[in-house]
């Protein structure tokens, strides 16, 4: 079970204010590097002395903790984090990040109040903005850090490109970093007004999406007025809205940490247990690009990438940062997953000599526990660098214990030959051998000696090498005994000769049969290791792509707005494009209501503009541009007309490119949807004769006979068809011969009309 944050009684500094920048708390990064769990990190950011700290108390589950204060003097200084065990997701770690409060008068600096928000952004997967009072115009331009985002984070590293290789522009940034900013919750205090709206109760969140209305116009005022709304809807496309009433009488605010809840106004405790319920459930898990999980331990790199860009005087990039994470990552993961190994190798080392059976088999063991240990801690190594080079330092360790364990082989052989051949020396001293027969007792006890050497089972890889060895070198003694030996006549010597001949010649193939073994057996572990070490690349490729799959499905969630609230999202899409058919149809309308038919006719409007691609080819149709239209033009054009192009631009670039890929519309310069781009008036003159050509087949044809009686034969024939409803097939075929002889001939009109008469006179009697 990966391992969950330490018992914490306070929170600690993460990072605090110093000369001319900000600096890292080691004590605190040693906190978060121990903790292997995913980490939801909530952090709140707001103006100085309005009660930030109690929230974050709050959802710690203690009275105190944050400090908090009385005066006007700030009491959080730099960054401050609180890990604790998740409350409603086991095996997560809650981390509560309280941050030094904006706009103090002590300090005086902007520029640290901004980068305080920027780190607050960069490393929440929820942020709270705590404010006092009202959502009104100036607690919305307090909130100008926003504004300001562009010139102090950047989502991707210069020049880089995206799958179709163009380089993204401002637009596809901005879509990206919806994806990678947190969720956004507004906690407004001190609430004391009723929430209406033009007499109606409104919500929370209808409260806050009031105040983020934009305001129509490009005037100076105007674009002051939208452009801190404008950036919270684009970064926080999830946004949540609290509002506290007073917590108690003004005159007892002074320690509002130390006082019991029973002393607090109980709807004030009633909207702190909503806000911290919401923040349990819905707060997500931190992730980086490529929708990567991050665990404390990831985390304490980000934040130590993070405040040294900036101390450098560089621009957070959340690409880079990534990047250098995963460098980080990967390569202590490499370093853990060697060590495991080391270590297993080094105690079997202590064992040596061995056979190479036995260590070929620990060797395989190990190395496929130190790649399940470098996967578990590794973090984007899609390329394999580092799986690489572990594998390398693998087999350059195997290979140096081997060496050791055929040296450890050979001074262990070399000392039990001499120990064996120790009471023969004493004969050969004492003369034993020298005499009539000796030889043949020489050989016995030789003999004897090698099948004591070959009974010792520890003798490792150079057993039978050593052995031939050893046997050489003793050649010249046992000949010297076979020549001095005055029994054997010269036939029995030279076959004794011959005999000790092939006893070398046949050591000598016993050992190479061993170095063939054992050759054949190192072949077979390098097969077996690149065998497994392809299938674990091949694991892992299957692994990325299945990842880069889900992660390309959960990219076209995003981009078509449905990240969150699905359903919800759904909702306001459909509703819109409804508003936006009625808006763009005006014809049908009056038609509809008399007609009685919203069933049959209601699906009619919604060909007008049901997609975005729609409303992209008549924005292009209806332009005056000669040279086309660029992208920013249509935008523009959509914006006129009543579309949320903030809201949806992301679409309407996906829905220019599926355009200009299919034909509709032509590039007239530039490549592809990045330049400028026309109609393709093939393919519209196709499609108009289609549609005209309909209408106007029916009409003529209904108006053959005179026009003032067509209607009355249609409204008397309604009535009588409802109750006829089982006459024969053959009736309505004598009408249509009857026309064809009513061209010449006048009779059969004539006998028609009293048939009219007849139902006219039945319908009237029916009335």
């Amino acid at each position: 079970m990966s391992r969950g944050p330490p018992h914490m009684s306070a929170p600690v500094c993460l990072i605090e204010n110093a000369e001319g920048g900000l600096r890292t708390v080691e004590s605190a990064l040693d906190i978060l590097r121990g903790i292997q769990q995913p980490v939801v990190v909530v952090t709140v950011v707001g103006l100085y002395r309005t009660g930030k700290s109690y929230l974050m108390n709050r959802l710690a589950g203690q009275q105190s903790g944050f400090a908090l204060g009385s005066t006007i003097e700030s009491k959080t200084k730099g960054i401050w984090m609180w890990c604790v065990p998740h409350p409603s997701k086991s095996g997560h770690t809650l981390l509560l990040l309280d941050t030094e409060g904006l706009g103090d008068v002590d300090k005086g600096d902007s520029k640290n109040d901004t980068w305080i928000f920027c780190l607050g952004l960069l490393l929440s997967s929820t942020l709270v903005y705590n404010s006092r009072g009202t959502i009104d115009n100036r607690a919305v331009e307090e909130l100008h850090y926003v504004t300001k985002l562009t010139d102090h984070i950047r989502i991707k590293s210069a020049g880089a490109h995206d799958e179709d290789g163009d380089e993204e522009d401002g637009n596809e940034e901005d879509s990206n970093s919806v994806r990678l900013f947190p969720d956004f919750v507004w906690a407004v205090r001190d609430f004391t007004l009723d929430r209406k709206i033009e007499g109606r109760d409104v919500s929370e969140d209808e409260y806050l999406d009031f105040a983020l209305q934009l305001k129509k116009g490009v005037s100076t005022k105007a674009v002051t007025y939208n452009l801190p709304r404008q950036c919270i809807r684009n970064l926080f496309p999830t946004r949540k809205c609290f509002t506290f009433p007073l917590p108690m009488l003004v005159n007892n605010r002074t320690n509002l940490d130390s006082m019991a809840e029973a002393d607090l106004d109980p709807d004030f405790l009633s909207d702190a247990d909503r806000f911290c319920s919401y923040v349990f459930e819905e707060s997500r898990v931190k992730m980086v690009q490529g929708g990567h999980k991050v665990t404390g331990s990831r985390f304490s790199h980000l934040v130590k990438i993070y405040v040294d860009t900036i101390n450098s005087g560089s621009v957070p990039c959340l690409e880079n940062a990534v990047v250098a994470m995963a460098e980080i990552e990967n390569q202590s993961a490499m370093n853990k997953g060697f060590q495991l190994y080391e270590q297993g190798m080094g105690d079997l080392s202590k064992t040596f000599p061995m056979d190479v059976g036995t260590v070929s088999a620990e060797h395989q063991r190990l190395n496929a526990m130190a790649t399940q240990e470098f996967l578990k801690h590794s973090f984007l190594d899609e390329e394999g660098k580092y799986m690489t080079q572990l594998l390398e330092k693998v087999s350059q360790l195997y290979d140096q214990l081997i060496t050791l364990n055929m040296e450890a082989s050979e001074k262990l052989c070399r000392k039990l030959l001499l120990d064996l051949y120790g009471p023969m020396a004493t004969n050969i001293q004492q003369g034993t051998y020298a005499k009539p027969g000796g030889y043949e007792i020489y050989c016995r006890d030789r003999d004897a000696m090698v099948a004591k050497y070959r009974q010792h089972e520890k003798k490792g890889m150079k057993g039978e090498d050593v052995l031939e060895d050893f046997l050489k070198e003793k050649k010249v003694e046992a000949n010297s005994i076979l020549m001095a030996d005055e029994k054997l006549t010269e036939a029995d010597k030279k076959i004794a000769e011959a005999r000790e001949q092939a006893r070398v010649q046949e050591q000598k193939l016993k050992a190479e049969e061993q170095r063939s073994q054992d050759l054949q057996r190192t072949m077979e572990r390098r097969s077996q290791e690149e065998r497994r070490s392809q299938e674990e690349r091949m694991r892992h490729l299957e692994e990325k792509q299945l990842r880069h799959k889900e992660l390309k499905e959960h990219r076209g969630m995003l981009e078509k707005g449905f990240m969150y609230q699905p359903e919800i999202k759904g909702q306001e899409i459909k509703q819109f494009n409804t508003n936006l058919c009625v808006m763009n149809a005006p014809g049908p309308a009056p038609f509809a209501a008399p007609a009685k038919a919203p069933k049959k006719k209601a699906p009619r409007p919604k060909k007008a503009g049901l997609s975005v691609d729609d409303l992209v080819v008549k924005a292009v149709s209806a332009s005056k541009e000669k040279k086309g239209d660029s992208l920013a033009t249509v935008k523009k054009a959509l914006a006129a007309g009543g579309y949320d192009v903030e809201k949806n631009n992301t679409s309407v670039k996906l829905a220019v490119k599926s355009l200009v890929s299919k034909g509709t519309l032509v590039p007239s310069k530039g490549p592809g949807a990045s330049g400028s781009f026309k109609l393709n008036k093939q393919a519209e003159a196709k499609k108009k004769p289609v549609k005209k050509a309909a209408p106007k087949a029916k009409v003529p044809a209904a108006k053959k006979p005179p026009a003032a009686k067509r209607p009355i034969k249609i409204l008397a024939k309604k009535p009588a068809a409802a109750k006829k409803s089982q006459k024969m097939a053959k009736k309505p075929a004598a009408p249509k011969k009857a026309t064809k002889k009513a061209k010449k001939p006048a009779p059969p009109k004539k006998a028609k009309q009293p048939k009219v008469a007849q139902q006219k006179k039945a319908a009237h009697k029916k009335k």
